[in-house]
């Protein structure tokens, strides 16, 4: 399916939270592991649409029209540490809290927020300082291959003409498969890290891989 790849706008903002909540578990929507879509899609994507919108990408069908997929970045990376742990405290975990506290989460929604809160920086890989990033979820039809590396290319040419010394992104994994197409097209391994978030919904071992593509000075 052909797609083309334009610059993130606000009135994309409903469509990328609800793409997110539909492939954030291993592709997948998350209600198995999560049950409240609005704080997961505050937690993933609202540092990137409603304070660096103009670092991020939409992967429109062609044919019909439709949002079906998105690459989120970040070139202000001191920006993002400080606004990303802002928000965070201030609108994620007390609305988190008061969830909780009024019974509104299941068993397995208690464990995810048990996992972000203990488990989640002990299990992060290594990022690489000073350096943009980026993260991009397709809908199903469209994880061909062609739709995300035009998102990622597109993203790669944009931050390194403002300036980028290098671009990474973080990415689920079962195996080496998805990081040997990341290392075919000039990205770097740097790190891994097994998560288990997934373990009682999902049979293999999850890891959560960093790779870096480094431009020249």
């Amino acid at each position: 399916m052909a797609c083309k790849i334009r610059p993130y706008k606000p009135e994309d903002r409903a469509t990328v939270r609800r793409i997110c909540c539909e492939t954030g578990f291993m592709g997948n929507p998350i209600e198995p592991v999560f049950s409240d879509r609005q704080l997961f899609a505050d937690f993933f994507t609202r540092y990137y649409t409603d304070y660096e919108p103009e670092s991020s990408l939409v992967a429109i069908d062609e044919e019909t029209g439709q949002l079906v997929g998105y690459l989120l970045g970040c070139f202000r990376y001191r920006y993002n540490a400080f606004r990303q742990n802002l928000l965070i405290a201030t609108r994620v975990v007390p609305k988190a809290l008061l969830r909780y506290l009024a019974g509104r989460y299941d068993r397995q929604s208690r464990r995810f927020l048990y996992w972000v809160v203990f488990k989640s920086s002990l299990q992060t890989p290594k990022a690489v300082p000073r350096a943009a990033h980026f993260h991009f979820n397709l809908l199903p039809p469209y994880r061909t291959g062609k739709a995300g590396r035009r998102l990622v290319f597109t993203y790669i040419d944009n931050v390194k003409a403002r300036g980028a010394r290098a671009v990474f992104g973080q990415i689920q994994i079962q195996d080496d498969k998805r990081t040997r197409f990341f290392e075919r097209y000039g990205f770097t391994f740097i790190d891994k890290k097994r998560i288990t978030k997934f373990d009682l919904h999902y049979g293999k071992a999850v890891y959560v891989a960093t790779l870096c593509k480094f431009f020249d000075a």
